[in-house]
This record gives C-alpha cells, sequence and structure tokens, in this order.
C-alpha cells in the first residue's frame, strides 16, 4: 500500500500521504500549535469562553444594537415592496396617472424599488461592518483573557 514513487532514473520516493494523519493530502507542518484560521470548528469550540461573551454586558448591547436595525429595516422593506400590488390593486386609475417621459406611477414606484433595495442593502453593509469591529474586538478581548491570541 505504502510503496515507492518511481521519480525516473532509478530515483524513488515514499508517498506519505497514509500517513499524514490528515484526511486529505495536506501532510502537517509541524507547527506546534495550529493558527486560528485553520482551527476546525471542533477545535474552535474550546478555544473561547462563549458563555461568557454571551453573558457579557457588551456583547447584550451589540445584540440590542443589530435588533434595532434589523427589525425596522425588514419591516420598512416588507411595506414599501408590498405598497406597488396593494396600491396598483385599490388605486388603479392613481397609479395609471402618466408622467413626463411616457411612464405611470405604478411603473415609477416599480423602478424605485430597486433603488430602495440598493440604498438599504449599502446602508446595511456600512452598520454591519461595525458590528462586526465590535464583535471582533469583543471576541479577541475574551481571548487574551483566556490567554490566546487571536
Amino acid at each position: 500500500m505504502n510503496s515507492p514513487i518511481k521519480l525516473g532514473s532509478g530515483l524513488s520516493q515514499k508517498d506519505l500521504t497514509p500517513e499524514s494523519a490528515s484526511p486529505t493530502d495536506i501532510a502537517p507542518l509541524g507547527r506546534a500549535k495550529k493558527p486560528s484560521h485553520e482551527l476546525t470548528a471542533q477545535e474552535e469550540i474550546t478555544a473561547a469562553d462563549w458563555k461568557a461573551i454571551a453573558a457579557d454586558e457588551e456583547f447584550a448591547l451589540l445584540l440590542r444594537a443589530k435588533f434595532r436595525f434589523i427589525l425596522p429595516a425588514t419591516i420598512f422593506f416588507i411595506v414599501y415592496y408590498f405598497l406597488l400590488p396593494i396600491s396598483v390593486g385599490w388605486f388603479p386609475d392613481f397609479m395609471a396617472r402618466r408622467l413626463p417621459g411616457g411612464l405611470n406611477l405604478a411603473y415609477l414606484f416599480a423602478l424605485s424599488q430597486f433603488f430602495m433595495a440598493w440604498a438599504l442593502a449599502f446602508l446595511y453593509l456600512s452598520v454591519a461592518m461595525r458590528w462586526d469591529l465590535k464583535a471582533a474586538s469583543l471576541v479577541r478581548k475574551f481571548f487574551v483573557a483566556k490567554g490566546q491570541e487571536r
């Protein structure tokens, strides 16, 4: 099973794949400890005290900040999205009004939904970036408290 590989002109090399103790063909690099970005989910569970993080006041503030943005943004999106079919169904004469350029209000409103979704997405990205920085500093604080570096 672990037969030598012929390299040409009489040279051979032993195949080390079965001896790497790895499910892949990547052999361990001889480091004493894996870097944090190479940890598996099972190995990372023990890397921090997740219960302590969940109990931390800073984490609770982060969750509240996310909730204060995500809930109203979602409600706004749903209301804005369903306002078009509701308006067309209940106020067809109003939505059929012609505007300069040949469009009617219904088409203009439908086009505005694209811009509203893009604006909401960019707003979410800018806010979520701040949340990610806060979450990273929180996790880093707990990793340093445990004597690990992140």
